[in-house]
């Protein structure tokens, strides 16, 4: 089943750009939700520094991406200059 079927994405609203001036300056969290199928109570109270956990994920596999745990699309990992990073592809 493909994940971005399982999860609901909200409406797009069109607004007027200066309606939001007064708040794009609020800071934000920005994540990534990455499966990791099988695990638990007991895997996460052993985990320790050094742990490697499989996410069974494939390279260029679609993850959640969420702002103030709202997702708001899809990315999939790249590496850029040797740093582990995030690259949008779809916005919900």
């Amino acid at each position: 089943m493909d994940p971005k079927q399982t999860q609901s994405s909200p409406e797009r609203v069109s607004c007027d750009e200066d309606a939001w001036n007064h708040v794009e300056r609020l800071p934000c969290t920005l994540s990534v939700e990455i499966p990791i199928p099988a695990f638990t109570v007991g895997k996460l109270l052993a985990l320790v520094p050094g742990v490697i956990l499989d996410s069974r994920c494939d390279e260029g596999s679609h993850v959640p991406v969420l702002a103030n745990d709202q997702m708001i699309g899809w990315g999939e990992f790249d590496v850029v200059d040797e740093i582990l990073a995030i690259r949008l592809t779809e916005l919900s």
